[in-house]
């Protein structure tokens, strides 16, 4: 009989730490597979995704739909559920809340990235965009990288403040900066969390600093002004999440870089001839890791909620 976890439920069965090791594991597991979503435009102008994956044990999909100007409504921009399979039997195992494994597995991989590529880790964690990433991502960075300071920048003083709260509620150092583009300068780790519908950071990152850009996951989404995204890509490192950035990494497109060219955090974490070839003599300079997003994130989410819970068994 399959288990459905509730927003709360799914959040403690997905722990960050504990997720980061698994979303590693998948990039390193040659029985996965992901298709390609399926983004369907909805007559109200938001948009319903389709996203599957498998591997040798279990059979996923998340069934979400993303409404951009849901807040006018009072309701989340995003709902859904991601729905478990035994890849064996064809049994459901469980049901999770959509956006709370959107929210964990997107911030999951911006920490295994920052793990992986960080150089500084002591300073001030600049979070621009104080929704619901900009909450998770303050979670896995606290939790997975030790981080205990944070500066919120938002176009919502109501949204910053929120969030600056939370973070005092963890036991972080935080305040509100009313300058995200001033703020670079003093702070190593980046996260970009915007709704991407414009144009948010105009100032270059410090040498030392890694971003984690997320807000922007359609080619007309956009969060860095392209100039320079422009001078990232030849001063810095560039690192997109997997493939599917190739056609959805607005940040990246609209500045005209070949991200197909870009390495993956799966060429990282595996250390492919390709990254290592990439990474030769880009020891300076920002590292900008590009997120879309990606089902098989979703799926690495399943293994750790049906691991760690025991959930449908």
């Amino acid at each position: 009989m399959s288990t459905h976890l509730p927003l709360a439920q799914t959040a403690h069965a997905l722990p960050y730490p504990a997720l980061a090791r698994h979303l590693q594991a998948l990039l390193r597991d040659p029985s996965v597979t992901v298709p390609a979503r399926l983004v369907q435009p909805l007559a109200g102008g938001g948009s319903f995704f389709v996203m599957p994956a498998t591997d040798a044990r279990l059979a996923i999909s998340k069934l979400i739909s993303f409404i951009p100007d849901n807040a006018t409504r009072g309701l989340p921009s995003i709902q859904g559920d991601v729905v478990v399979f035994d890849a064996t039997t064809g049994q459901r195992l469980c049901i999770l809340d959509g956006p709370t494994v959107t929210a964990r597995r997107t911030a999951a991989a911006s920490l295994l990235a920052a793990q992986k590529l960080a150089r500084n880790t002591d300073g001030p964690l600049l979070v621009v965009g104080a929704g619901v990433q900009g909450h998770s991502h303050v979670d896995a960075f606290a939790a997975g990288l030790g981080v205990q300071e944070v500066w919120v920048a938002s176009r919502s003083a109501h949204s910053a403040d929120a969030l600056v709260r939370h973070c005092h509620s963890l036991g972080l150092r935080a305040k509100r900066v009313d300058d995200a583009n001033a703020a670079l300068i003093h702070c190593p780790l980046v996260v970009s969390t915007t709704s991407a519908q414009a144009v948010a950071l105009r100032a270059m990152p410090r040498a030392d600093a890694f971003v984690a850009a997320v807000g922007a996951f359609t080619p007309r989404m956009v969060e860095w002004d392209a100039a320079i995204c422009r001078r990232l890509a030849l001063e810095g490192t560039l690192v997109v999440d997997t493939r599917d950035a190739d056609h959805e990494a607005g940040d990246l497109l609209q500045a005209h870089i070949d991200v197909s060219a870009l390495p993956t955090l799966g060429d990282i974490v595996t250390q492919t001839p390709s990254w290592t070839a990439y990474a030769s003599g880009r020891s300076t300079g920002p590292v900008f890791f590009k997120s879309c997003g990606w089902a098989g994130w979703d799926l690495a989410a399943a293994r750790c909620a049906v691991e760690a819970g025991g959930v449908g068994r």
